[in-house]
């Protein structure tokens, strides 16, 4: 099936293809380490599993480089201000970010790459960069010099022309309409670890390590590049200067940039008190599943306004789903009969979705109007054996993909949802009888599972897991 991507490179969708030809070259931006990851990062580390495991579906081979960045101003600070080594600082967090990951059944890299394993490798590339004029020393910093890359600003948009002269950036994050020669090498600085290296005893800048990780793991020339928007500029814009000038090719043929995420219609900050991570959710009661399940309903480009309210209905949805399913496999169905139409059409729509630049809200409509289908056809006894098995393999071609639909690991305590519907059934006719008596039992019963319920006023109950 014909792929198409946006690319931000050239600002349009166009057709994916691989350099290699059944073989897909990728690289990821991980987190800085400096604290847990919070649902921004992981709606983009969603977005990026969904892409590959899209891609494997379609039979491409993936090879997958992510970085774990473990050192730059903001992990110094953090870890000086615990008053912690900074790699032992660094360690927790790592630790914490690859449990949140599986956790949201994120296929991790091949390569999860460390960015202090890799600072010999900067040292040579920055070396090189300076033998070839890109750069040069200033009291034991290096600095990248953008007049000597006149393609500088093609990814962003951003205009460089008329910068003043040996202006220069120190600092790994800054504003975001800057654009001067950056930091490559930072000289030593009191109370900061550092590294030997030509120009005396100091740390890698930020921007150095992706470009050097990708092209020592992954060749020249990568097939698509992830991240999220906000690294466009100058993370991503920098990464093409430092490579390019040495290789003489493109670096990146696709450019993959998620959207950003709004909580509750405003910016994630903790000031505002609408900053969550993976943690703070399941906390609250939240499966992965459904986290996962409302990170992937919306479009990758399209901003994703995220709630509480959100990921309840994600929750309803997901309970829909695994209802009918249920339905479906228990359901005695005739031996033969015509075949279904409208299992092939949901299949096709749901991969041609996800073909076209990973409409992912396109691919779950499809297998919604399935189980719509379906239902009605099981409510007229005209649904067969033979239909079962094809709509069992739709969901596990879905699922493959989606990574939804199995019991979070964490629900296994003792009790499956279908049963948790069984009795909240049970629960509903007592009420209905007014056996109120039974209906606290089976309301502790639940709760002794881990069960939480909210009655509702004319409106079924609706439950979750703690």
């Amino acid at each position: 099936m014909p792929i198409a991507l946006y690319n931000t490179l050239t600002r349009k969708v166009e057709p994916f293809t691989p350099v290699t030809p059944g073989r897909v070259r990728m690289y990821t931006c991980g987190l800085t380490v400096y604290d847990y990851g919070h649902i921004g990062n992981f709606r983009t580390f969603v977005g990026v599993d969904i892409l590959q495991r899209f891609l494997q579906s379609q039979g491409l081979a993936l090879d997958t480089v992510m970085n774990i960045t473990d050192v730059d101003d903001k992990m110094i600070a953090r870890s000086n201000e615990a008053g912690r080594p900074l790699a032992e600082y660094a360690a927790t967090y790592t630790a914490a970010f690859l449990e949140d990951m599986a956790s949201l059944r994120i296929l991790p890299a091949q390569h999860i790459v460390r960015a202090t394993d890799c600072i010999p490798d900067m040292v040579a590339w920055i070396d090189r960069l300076v033998a070839a004029g890109c750069a040069y020393e200033r009291d034991g910093s290096v600095y990248f010099r953008l007049s000597s890359f006149p393609a500088y600003g093609r990814l962003s948009g951003k205009d460089i022309a008329g910068l003043q002269a040996g202006a220069r950036v120190d600092v790994d994050e800054y504003e975001k309409e800057e654009a001067r020669d950056f930091v490559l090498w930072k000289a030593a600085r009191p109370n900061e670890p550092t590294w030997p290296s030509p120009w005396g005893p100091g740390r890698p800048g930020w921007h150095i390590e992706c470009s050097v990780m990708a092209e020592k793991l992954l060749g020249p020339t990568l097939d698509l590049h992830c991240g999220g928007t906000d690294l466009v500029f100058p993370h991503h814009e920098n990464e093409i200067a430092q490579v390019e000038p040495l290789t003489g090719v493109p670096f990146v043929n696709c450019w993959i940039h998620m959207e950003f995420l709004l909580v509750n219609g405003e910016k994630m900050s903790k000031r505002l008190g609408n900053f969550f991570t993976v943690r703070d959710l399941t906390d609250k009661g939240y499966r992965p599943s459904a986290i996962r399940y409302l990170l992937a309903s919306v479009p990758y480009r399209r901003q994703l306004n995220f709630t509480l309210e959100g990921l309840d209905q994600a929750s309803a949805s997901l309970l829909r789903l695994r209802n009918f399913l249920d339905r479906l496999r228990n359901a005695d169905l005739p031996p033969s009969g015509d075949p279904n139409p409208a299992i092939a059409t949901a299949r096709e729509a749901m991969l041609a979705s996800l073909a076209d630049n990973l409409n992912t809200a396109e691919a779950l409509g499809a297998i919604f109007e399935l189980v719509r289908t379906s239902n009605i056809a099981l409510d007229r006894g005209t649904l067969a054996t033979a239909d079962r098995e094809a709509i069992l393999e739709t969901f596990r071609q879905f699922d493959e993909i989606f990574q939804v639909l199995t019991p979070d690991e964490a629900s296994s305590e003792g009790i499956s949802d279908a049963e948790v519907n069984a009795l909240m059934e049970e629960r509903a006719a007592a009420r209905a009888a007014r056996d109120f008596k039974k209906a606290d039992a089976l309301r502790q019963q639940l709760e002794s599972h881990g069960i939480l319920i909210e009655d509702v006023k004319n409106a079924p109950a609706r439950w979750r897991r703690k």
